[in-house]
């Protein structure tokens, strides 16, 4: 769907902002047998079946090379960046990071593939702490330095609000779960960034809705949730975990003004051959600002065409 942009959405008050998730890095390496336990065992099996086949290095670098190319403000990936939580591939994702920009530029929330099982005293996504922490003005919301979600950055008007919902589970489960200490936080949050003024984003590795994604995947606490976005509002939801572009526009309370919260997945970012209904290699560019009837947020959908590593445009909207 293609719209015209309504020319009082060009403010000098926007930013863009680069969503891409799911990228599981490949080639899978580092697996040894002291790294094997049944959910690994049997992740690794999935991966050499399947996924394999599928997530390949250079469409991820084709749209990485596009995203770059549109120099946008900042950038977000929610979540999966490795496929097994071995040592080789959290290293691997964290010099990924440093290729795709600074700790300044990026902004990551984990998701279940990079919280798979627990090895001994491995860091683990600790070594991408500065990709995951407030920055210096997020700190008067959240302590900055520290792996404590959800968080808070600010790029322009936008402050993007980190939660994670990657927790640890058995094997044939890959549903996350954001808690109650983060709920309670996550409530208080966008409340003050609302009084503040600021365009609040959202950032989360599962589908944040009920019914978004089938039980042994969906976000356990996906009510609770839903219950504080009706309640508190935000301008936007970005996630990942489908493998699917979708956008859902889910109603806050009338008693707290009505309107609704655009709720936005991306497809993977690294799909080279089709999996199910998973499209190829996606990403989108969200234009967000404010102007005088309120705020405005363009939506542009990129990715690889069938039968080669050409990234073009697929879809393009305005979202309010």
């Amino acid at each position: 769907m293609n719209e015209t942009i309504p020319s009082d959405t060009i403010t000098t008050d926007t930013i863009t902002l680069a969503h891409v998730s799911d990228v599981h890095l490949s080639p899978l390496t580092g697996l040894a047998l002291r790294h094997l336990n049944v959910k690994r065992g049997l992740g690794y099996i999935n991966w050499r079946r399947q996924r394999q086949r599928v997530h390949k290095r250079s469409a991820l670098d084709a749209i990485v090379a596009d995203l770059k190319s549109h120099q946008p403000d900042h950038v977000a990936v929610t979540g999966d960046l490795i496929n097994l939580g071995l040592p080789a591939e959290y290293e691997a994702a964290t010099q990924w990071l440093h290729d795709l920009g600074t700790p300044q530029g990026v902004t990551v929330v984990p998701g279940n593939h990079d919280i798979y099982t627990t090895l001994g005293s491995d860091p683990g996504v600790a070594r991408w702490a500065d990709y995951m922490h407030a920055d210096a003005w997020g700190a008067q919301y959240s302590a900055p330095g520290t792996l404590q979600f959800p968080f808070v950055r600010r790029v322009g008007p936008v402050a993007l609000i980190g939660v994670n919902s990657a927790v640890e589970t058995p094997p044939f489960i890959a549903a996350g779960e954001v808690g109650d200490p983060q709920l309670a936080k996550l409530d208080t949050l966008l409340q003050r960034l609302e009084a503040d003024g600021m365009i609040r984003v959202v950032l989360i590795h599962h589908p944040p809705l009920p019914g978004q994604a089938p039980p042994r995947r969906a976000l356990r606490d996906a009510g609770p949730l839903s219950r504080v976005l009706a309640q508190r509002g935000a301008e936007l939801v970005l996630h990942g975990h489908n493998h699917r572009d979708s956008h859902m526009d889910f109603a806050r309370l009338p008693e707290v003004g009505g309107g609704s919260v655009p709720v936005i997945g991306v497809a993977s970012g690294s799909a080279l051959h089709a999996h199910g209904n998973e499209p190829l290699g996606r990403y989108n560019l969200l234009r967000i600002g404010r102007s005088a009837s309120g705020v405005h947020i363009e939506c542009v959908t990129r990715g690889i065409e069938a039968g080669g590593h050409s990234v073009v445009q697929i879809e393009r909207k305005l979202l309010t």
